[in-house]
């Protein structure tokens, strides 16, 4: 297959770029009915470049478009004139290639954007696209996106491009209302649907006002996974992740989720001196202690380093359980049962990477036998640490 994608250099026609490549290269065998020999790139301006590849293409992703134009009358010259030309030159070439088409909610006319010069100029793309599909036999597939959710240049179109650079880059920025709602497509769920698309398991809409609803004979299509969400909560998400390289908080982000999707936009546009940040390391004379991360629900992870000979612990809980995982050097692990006197201990070497359970009501150790070199110990927790309620009690093992 042979695909061309209008408006590459968009922030959708770069990520779908990207990902294309990486299917036509074989890096990603998620989709075993893709098969791509070429992707054609084109941007606004190459006309010589559009009629080589209308005359080739198997299948076309029409990205382009203006959204910011100096002048009203720029959107439908650049929205539905670029579309005109595409089309037209399709036909020059005989091409019946099924052709998608990146629309907008805005071209619903409803609510706010009854007067959208941007919305109308989408809508006339929209009917120019079905009309062509029904003239010349062929499909077209029109997608109505809501706002994306990308890496984009802020202070451009995106409010929450926009949000995500001014926190990481420590700038002002203005929310006007925070109860403002956004529905919201993230940039890989989108390409996921693209996807879809091409393996004919597209889903179809129809629209009431900028909601789209499931219908199997739907004339539009639709990416069904969007998020809605305030103004108040991205911005209160963006400053709880800010924190995360002092608290070591590290934010609930389901599998999914917005919150999951926000942080890792909000990362693209972290600067390169904020890449690397300082953890606290605890270092005494049997060696050091270093907590890595915390969890609402799941406790913390740290790492432990003994010097050589040294015998770290010593202590047992009541309800909290951890887990060592000694990942160089060689150790020996004790635990014994405080109330029947049990006992247990476990050889462990970097050489074989395993976790060791410290069970609540064990006192517990971890020695390091070698003479020359450290013992580093990966620690998970099932809580962090609370100097208040420590539910940590000396007792040496043996």
């Amino acid at each position: 297959m042979k695909i061309l994608v209008t408006g590459s250099k968009g922030m959708v026609g770069t990520a779908l770029i990207n990902n294309l490549k990486n299917i036509r290269d074989g890096k990603n065998k998620t989709r075993p009915n893709i098969h791509i020999d070429e992707i054609y790139e084109y941007d606004l301006g190459d006309e010589d470049k559009l009629d080589a590849y209308c005359a080739n293409c198997d299948f076309v992703f029409n990205l382009a478009g203006v959204n910011r134009p100096q002048n009203q009358e720029d959107f439908m010259k650049g929205n539905f004139g670029f579309a005109s030309t595409l089309l037209e030159t399709l036909k020059k070439h005989h091409n019946k290639a099924p052709i998608m088409l990146s629309s907008s909610t805005q071209a619903s006319l409803s609510g706010r954007f009854g007067n959208s010069e941007y919305g109308k100029s989408k809508l006339a793309g929209e009917e120019l696209f079905f009309k062509y599909a029904k003239e010349n036999n062929t499909k077209a597939y029109v997608y109505r996106f809501p706002n994306l959710m990308g890496h984009s240049r802020p202070k451009y179109n995106s409010a929450v491009s926009t949000f995500c650079w001014a926190v990481a880059n420590d700038e002002e920025f203005t929310v006007n209302d925070r109860n403002t709602e956004l529905e919201l497509l993230y940039i890989d769920d989108l390409v996921e649907g693209m996807f879809d698309l091409l393996e004919g398991k597209e889903k179809h809409c129809e629209f009431d006002g900028v909601d789209a609803i499931l219908k199997d004979d739907g004339r539009y299509c639709v990416v069904p996974v969007t998020h809605k969400v305030t103004l108040g909560e991205i911005v209160d998400l963006l400053q709880e992740f800010k924190t995360q390289p002092v608290s070591l908080m590290m934010p609930k982000m389901p599998n999914g989720s917005f919150a999951k999707k926000l942080f890792s936009l909000y990362l693209s546009y972290l600067p390169k001196d904020k890449f690397k940040y300082q953890l606290k390391m605890n270092v005494d004379d049997r060696g050091s202690f270093t907590e890595l991360v915390h969890t609402l629900d799941c406790g913390q992870v740290s790492i432990n380093i003994t010097k050589p000979g040294i015998t770290k612990g010593n202590h047992w809980h009541n309800s909290k359980w951890e887990q060592f995982i000694v990942v160089a050097g060689h150790g020996l692990i004790q635990e014994r049962n405080i109330n029947t006197g049990e006992f247990v201990e476990f050889e462990v070497s970097g050489d074989k990477v395993e976790a060791v359970y410290m069970i609540p009501g064990w006192t517990h150790n971890i020695i390091n036998l070698s003479k020359t070199e450290n013992l580093v110990t990966v620690m998970t927790c099932n809580e962090i640490f609370n100097k208040d309620r420590p539910d940590t009690f000396f007792e040496v093992v043996k």
